[in-house]
C-alpha cells in the first residue's frame, strides 16, 4: 500500500513531465528552440518533443505579415513639404535570426520602414511620388529587403498609400490643370481651323480649273435654299455669265 501512495505523485509527476515534453506546431509556425540559453534547432511544423525546464521554444509566425506606417512629413528634392504613409508586407523566412540576430523583428522593421520613408522621399521629387509611384516602392522595397536581410526577414512589398500636398500646392496644380486643358483646347482649336482653310483651298484650286463646276455649285445651292418655304431667294449670278448671255444677244444673226 505505501508504494502505491507514493506512486500516484511520482505518476503524475511524469504525466506533467511528459505533457510539458510534448509541442505541436501549426503549418505556419516553427519553433526555435533553446536549451540552456543557446540556440538548438529549429523544428515544427507538426509534434516534436523537448527537454523540460532545460529547453525553452519560442513560436514564429512564418505568414505573410503587414504593418501601416504612420504619415511622414519630409522635404523632397524640389523643396516641397509632404505627407506620405504606407503600408509594409513581409514575412519570416529564417526563424533563428529572427529570433537572435535582432531583440523585437517586428518592432525592428516597423522603425526602420519609417526611417527609410523620410529619406526616400527626400531623394525624390513631387512629379516623381504623384506620376511614379511604382519606382518610390521599388526603392523603398529593395533598401527594406537589403537591411532587413541580416535578421531573416524577406520584404516582399511597400506601397505607398496617400501624398497629402499643401493646400496652396493643391490650389497651384489646379491652376497648372485648368491652364494645361486650355491650351490643348485652343491647340485643337487652331488645328480645326487649318484643316478647313486647307480643306476649302484644295476646293478652290479645283473650281478654279473647271468654271463649269461653280455654276454647278451654285445650282446646288439653290436647289437646298428652294427647300425653305416662305423664304425670298438672292442668288448672285456672276459676271462672267452675264457676259455670255450679253455676247450672244449682241451677235449678228446671219440669214439663211
Amino acid at each position: 500500500m505505501e508504494w502505491i501512495v507514493w506512486g500516484i505523485p511520482v505518476a503524475v509527476a511524469i504525466l506533467v513531465l511528459l505533457s510539458s515534453a510534448i509541442r505541436i506546431l501549426p503549418e505556419w509556425e516553427r519553433g526555435v528552440v533553446l536549451r540552456l540559453g543557446r540556440y538548438h534547432a529549429t523544428k515544427g511544423p507538426g509534434l516534436f518533443l523537448v527537454i523540460p525546464i532545460i529547453d525553452r521554444v519560442i513560436r514564429v509566425n512564418l505568414r505573410l505579415m503587414t504593418f501601416d506606417v504612420p504619415p511622414q512629413e519630409a522635404i523632397t528634392r524640389d523643396n516641397v513639404t509632404v505627407k506620405v504613409n504606407a503600408v509594409v508586407f513581409y514575412r519570416v523566412i529564417d526563424p533563428a535570426k529572427a529570433i537572435t540576430q535582432v531583440e523585437d523583428f517586428k518592432a525592428a522593421t516597423w522603425n526602420l520602414a519609417q526611417t527609410t520613408l523620410r529619406s526616400v522621399l527626400g531623394q525624390s521629387e513631387l512629379d516623381e511620388l504623384l506620376a511614379h509611384r511604382d519606382k518610390v516602392n521599388a526603392h523603398l522595397r529593395q533598401i527594406l529587403d537589403e537591411a532587413t536581410d541580416s535578421w531573416g526577414i524577406k520584404v516582399v512589398m511597400v506601397e505607398v498609400k496617400d501624398v497629402e500636398l499643401p493646400q496652396g500646392m493643391q490650389r497651384a496644380m489646379a491652376r497648372q490643370a485648368e491652364a494645361e486643358r486650355e491650351k490643348r483646347a485652343k491647340i485643337i482649336h487652331a488645328e480645326g481651323e487649318y484643316q478647313a482653310a486647307k480643306t476649302l483651298v484644295e476646293a478652290a484650286r479645283m473650281i478654279a480649273s473647271e468654271p463649269a463646276a461653280l455654276q454647278l455649285r451654285y445650282l446646288q445651292t439653290l436647289t437646298e435654299i428652294s427647300m425653305e418655304k416662305n423664304s425670298t431667294i438672292i442668288f448672285p449670278v456672276p459676271v462672267d455669265t452675264l457676259q455670255v448671255f450679253l455676247g450672244n444677244m449682241h451677235r449678228p444673226s446671219t440669214g439663211s
